[in-house]
């Protein structure tokens, strides 16, 4: 949102007022915060203090490298519900510390530190670390204030606010250079600057503006990273209404949000998620390939084996095998029952294929929706466990399910009847849930259960209530750590209840492009755990597009073959194509890659939820912090710490890759290549870029594994491979139980490398290496 016509002119449909000064600086008797008094003009005499609005401005440390940032125009606006749910694993002690001097004063927060310049009539406020060493972003002049629409001509038109929007807006200083990354699953530019974006849950799509998961939090690449504390719409216009500035603005009385020092990037992000919750564990079965029966196709109990013992007999392991919205009746979403028709022994089918090991899990889509023809709307209905109208009546409309009404999981009682519908999926055998939708939930005309709660904010923060109570549901089914959703909406807290993927992309390179800026985003703001819709979810993928996802696919975290309407088993892409670079072959070839990179993937996974780092894809810049190239970034990534994958997203197979600096070693070819460089390489539709990075010590499956889940730990499943090893090289090694297992090192002797730690089988992986 804009408020301004250029740098001189206001915009015409708003009247701005700003912080013009800092009148005086309170100190609260803790030491650890600051309150602000700034009028909206200069104060030059006493009669200026008359008529004239003043802004209150709060600065907290919170955490160490943490400190919040409230502005408030009237202080007795109601602060409804719902909020974000902050520290969730307890809030840390912070070391706070006030000083003034003849310049100004300062609050510092551990290694972070807020300064406000003590100069007359003078508007100034400087964050930077601790130590002075490193500026980061400010506050100056005319950046704080508030706008009321249409504008008011006189103060005694604000008694009767009913005909007017309040807005508060910060702008923070973007220095040259500077980019702005992250805030959530979006698909257009990976840098942000330049953009206007609207942080609001919407149903659009990969090749929009739009995007399911807004998340209210961005990164600099100058070390720092912001957080804003608001569940509702929240507009930024970056670099995009005053070129210099990052704006903020929401509507309301109040603005919050937290500036968060690093100073890399991964140490933004810890703090982040320290502040709005760590990913939650996922268990290793899930990083294997699961199989959709796609959303529209015609599918049965005949197919769904079909499906299964094609997969088998092309040598393709299904770990999870997943019925899309059909398993259903239609118009009969979300009535949580299997149709009869097409699935007359449901529990007994799933038996089945698990003791087959046809698939070893089974996951079924599901919403929060009800449409209107099924038995469940009318006793969620007479309960009261649907969203209301003002009126009393439920919120209903036809869009996605015929008269569809929305559960309100503000009532705990709907809460309690919405897992006893799953609890009927877990009890025929349904260890997963894709948690579909949450995003276009009403905001105006709404009544909810819970009567305080503000359902502007609702809209985004009902992504979070939804997966939340699927999370746990499994979780009290199957344990802590063995909980796994597919969910599409999330904001800001999300991350801690995994997965989520990318929604619905078209089946084109473009779309492959915009999918990996959007994953790429989200693991900026603390996801760990992304999928993709492998083959791309609209249209028809050509063969090449094809594979060329499923080698994209198989190297994120987890990994799905899903689409509309069409299926996406291998032989029907191709027509059952035999050789190395047939759509079986090249499936094969990736998911028995996964398989063998098990023991490095799970356990970067659970050194990634220490920290909130995303685990794939991981964008270059948290590698590489200090390579400016590495911001820029968008076509490639880092799975895990140790290995650079770029997908090819070019018909002919030419795809350019950046290292760098080091030495990166082909994991197919053993060439080592030293970076900085750009490198142009031609892939046959068997392969892409595959780099492993200097000092690395990769723990592999042996040749051959085709499991997910095996004991990797045991010298007789595993191989041992350095890559330009060095003094400092290790690698903290997981089973699969999720239990730290043990560290491995390396040390040289006799011009030889050795790993201690555990029994190793080590290979040798280049020409010029000794082992």
């Amino acid at each position: 949102m804009k408020f301004r016509d250029g740098m001189w002119l206001v915009a015409e449909d708003k009247r701005v007022e700003y912080a013009e000064e800092v009148y005086s600086v309170t100190e609260d008797r803790d030491g650890k915060k600051l309150k602000l008094l700034c009028p909206t003009m200069k104060i030059n005499s006493r009669g200026d203090t008359l008529n004239r609005p003043t802004l209150s401005i709060e600065l907290e440390a919170v955490a160490d490298g943490i400190i919040s940032v409230q502005s408030t125009h009237w202080h007795g606006a109601l602060d409804r519900p719902p909020h974000f749910d902050l520290f969730p694993d307890g809030k840390p002690v912070v070391t706070a510390s006030i000083d003034k001097t003849s310049t100004g004063t300062t609050l510092t927060s551990g290694s972070l530190a807020a300064s406000v310049s003590s100069q007359e009539h003078v508007f100034d406020i400087r964050f930077h670390s601790a130590d002075g060493k490193n500026k980061l972003t400010s506050l100056q002049n005319r950046s704080v204030g508030f706008a009321y629409s249409p504008p008011t001509a006189s103060p005694m038109q604000t008694a009767d606010m009913r005909d007017y929007k309040h807005y508060m807006l910060t702008q923070t200083t973007l220095s040259p250079g500077e980019g702005v990354y992250g805030l959530g699953e979006r698909f257009g530019a990976f840098n942000k600057v330049g953009q206007s974006v609207a942080l609001w849950n919407a149903d659009g799509g990969t090749s929009s503006e739009q995007a399911y998961k807004n998340v209210s939090f961005w990164l600099s690449n100058r070390g720092y990273g912001i957080f804003i504390d608001h569940p509702e719409r929240v507009e930024l216009e970056i670099g995009s209404e005053r070129s210099c500035r990052v704006q903020t603005s929401v509507e309301g009385q109040k603005l919050k949000w937290y500036i968060i020092y690093g100073p890399t990037p991964k140490e933004v992000i810890s703090r982040y998620t320290m502040l709005t919750g760590k990913p939650n564990k996922v268990p290793a079965w899930s990083f294997g390939l699961w199989l959709s029966t796609s959303f529209t196709t015609e599918y049965d109990e005949k197919t769904v084996s079909s499906f299964l013992e094609g997969m088998r007999e092309r040598e393709i392991p299904v770990q999870v095998f997943h019925y899309d919205c059909f398993w259903m009746r239609g118009f009969h979403w979300c009535d949580f029952e299997f149709m009869s028709s097409h699935f007359p022994d449901p529990k007994g089918q799933i038996t089945r294929l698990k003791e087959s090991g046809l698939t070893h899990k089974v996951c079924v889509w599901i919403n929060s929706y009800l449409g209107q023809a099924s038995p469940v709307f009318e006793e969620a209905k007479e309960k009261g466990y649907l969203l209301k109208r003002k009126d009393g009546s439920v919120s209903q409309w036809d869009l996605w399910q015929a008269g569809m009404g929305i559960v309100d999981f503000t009532n705990p009682a709907a809460c309690q009847w919405f897992k006893s519908c799953l609890q009927k999926l877990f009890d025929t055998g349904v260890d997963a849930i894709k948690t579909d939708f949450g995003e276009r939930i009403p905001s105006k005309d709404v009544q909810w259960f819970d009567s305080s709660v503000d359902p502007a904010r609702m809209h985004n923060y009902y992504a979070f209530i939804y997966n939340r109570l699927v999370f746990e549901a499994l979780q009290e089914q199957y344990g802590k750590d063995e909980a796994v959703l597919f969910a599409r909406a999330a904001c800001a807290g999300t991350q801690r209840f995994p997965l989520q993927w990318g929604g619905d992309c078209e089946s084109t390179f473009e779309a492959m492009a915009e999918s990996l800026r959007g994953g790429l985003s989200l693991g900026l703001c603390g996801f760990s755990f992304w999928s993709v819709d492998i083959g791309g979810f609209e249209g028809y993928p050509d063969p090449k597009i094809y594979k060329r996802w499923v080698q994209f696919g198989l190297l994120c975290s987890q990994s799905r073959l899903h689409g509309s309407n069409s299926y996406r088993v291998p032989w029907l892409i191709d027509g059952d194509e035999k050789g190395p670079y047939s759509a079986s072959a090249v499936l094969a070839k990736f998911t028995q890659l996964k398989c063998r990179l098990m023991p490095y993937l799970f356990s970067e996974a659970m050194e990634s939820i220490k920290h909130g780092w995303p685990v794939s894809v991981r964008a270059m810049s948290l590698e590489f912090p200090n390579d400016r190239t590495a911001w820029t970034c968008d076509m490639q990534f880092m799975l895990g710490s140790s290995i650079l994958v770029a997908p090819v997203f070019d018909d002919s197979g030419s795809v350019e890759v950046y290292l760098p600096e080091g030495k990166w070693t082909n994991f197919w070819t053993d060439e080592v290549v030293h970076g900085p460089r750009w490198i142009t390489e031609m892939h046959d539709l068997d392969s892409l870029p595959l780099y492993i990075r200097e000092g690395t010590i990769l723990v592999l499956g042996r040749e051959g594994e085709k499991r997910t889940v095996y004991d990797w730990t045991d010298p007789e499943n595993h191989v041992v491979q350095l890559y330009q090893p060095n003094s400092s090289s290790s690698f903290a090694l997981y089973g699969a139980d999720g239990k730290y297992a043990a560290s491995l090192s390396t040390s040289e002797q006799l011009g030889t490398w050795k790993v201690e730690g555990t029994e190793v089988r080590v290979r040798r992986t280049s020409k010029d290496q000794n082992y």
